[in-house]
């Protein structure tokens, strides 16, 4: 995979992946930033917190399997 992250995929797939990982990656980082004591916004609710990085831990989990499956299908030709 670092590989894909080294140069611009031909891909659409590839590069659909790889937009969905860093995206959720981005959006897990901001879901966890809430809960920490201190930072600027209000009490979060913390179930609905909790949804929201369950989802985006799904869509990293979903990106990083659609990538494997494409370079083990590629490795394999």
């Amino acid at each position: 995979t670092s590989s894909l992250l080294s140069q611009k995929p031909k891909s659409e797939l590839v590069r659909t992946s790889l937009r969905l990982l860093t995206s959720s990656a981005y959006r897990l980082q901001c879901e966890c930033k809430k809960t920490l004591p201190g930072e600027p916004c209000p009490t979060p609710d913390i179930q609905l917190v909790t949804q929201q990085v369950i989802q985006c831990a799904y869509d990293i989990a979903k990106a990083a399997k659609q990538l494997v499956t494409i370079t083990t299908k590629e490795n394999n030709n």
